[in-house]
């Protein structure tokens, strides 16, 4: 699987975490800001840069990306303010956001390794081998 590839199915198991908690405002990937199919990418690239970080360490690529796009800690998420409540170390976060960077990982490892070919639906998108 190719970076982007990984990053539709980590979008789309970040999408299906957020609806099991109650949020439903992530889009599909074919529906998604630009900013955020970005920021899966780079959060992908990070992943396979440092095979050993910790789940805290990918938070904190998160964190920088965000900051360094403009974006500030604040109650709510909000795109056009550029606020976001995960904006926080990782400690702080609740379990369900801190679970978000573990299974980003465990997607991005089991891809690289290789195996047997899977298919997966993603929402709107379609289909992606893996």
């Amino acid at each position: 699987m190719n970076v982007e590839d990984i990053a539709i199915v980590c979008h789309e198991a970040n999408r299906g975490i957020c609806e099991a908690f109650g949020d439903h405002s992530q889009r599909p990937w074919a529906e998604a800001e630009q900013w955020q199919r970005d920021s899966a990418v780079r959060g992908v690239r990070f992943a396979i840069a440092n095979p050993t970080a910790p789940p805290s360490a990918q938070h904190d690529a998160w964190c920088a990306d965000k900051v360094a796009d403009g974006w500030t800690f604040g109650p709510v998420k909000d795109p056009t303010a550029k606020t976001h409540p995960c904006l926080v170390p990782y400690d702080a976060l609740p379990p369900e956001q801190r679970a978000k960077d573990h299974v980003f990982r465990a997607i991005v490892h089991a891809a690289r390794r290789g195996g047997p070919s899977v298919t997966v639906i993603t929402g709107d998108v379609g289909v992606v081998n893996m």
